[in-house]
């Protein structure tokens, strides 16, 4: 009786034809992989803009916390913490506190990823105690 072996064996010495199975495995992962790192990009750039929010809205709260007029000093805080224009920024005061919110639009802009989910919204909002103004 006779086995067939489902192995299939080369002559000696018969060179490997692998190469082309790598290379079309390298195709088909390579866009995937470029799709990804784009990701991780642009989600670094989001972190970036929403920390510079986030330091906006402290300088921001504590400009308007000793000022008289808080609306206009939490602004120009907010505006001189941070490069990213434009800000929005929102102001209310009570007799003992101040709360200030900065938004900001944050362009997603890298290729791809930036036309699939469109710009995201940043905002960070803080509030202190209202103190006394100064001068």
């Amino acid at each position: 009786m006779r086995t067939h072996s489902l192995v299939r064996t080369r002559p000696h010495g018969a060179p490997a034809r692998d190469g082309g199975q790598a290379a079309v495995e390298l195709a088909l992962a390579l866009p995937v992989v470029a799709v990804l790192v784009l990701a991780i990009v642009q989600v670094v750039v989001v972190i970036g803009d929403q920390l510079a929010v986030e330091l906006a809205a402290r300088e921001a709260a504590r400009a308007a916390a000793v000022a008289a007029s808080p609306a206009a000093a939490a602004e120009r805080a907010a505006n001189a913490a941070t490069s990213l224009r434009p800000l929005a920024v929102d102001t209310r005061s009570g007799t003992d506190r101040v709360t200030v919110t900065v938004r900001h639009a944050s362009a997603t802009d890298v290729a791809l990823i930036g036309a699939a989910i469109g710009d995201v919204t940043v905002i960070a909002s803080v509030t202190m105690a209202r103190e006394p103004p100064h001068g």
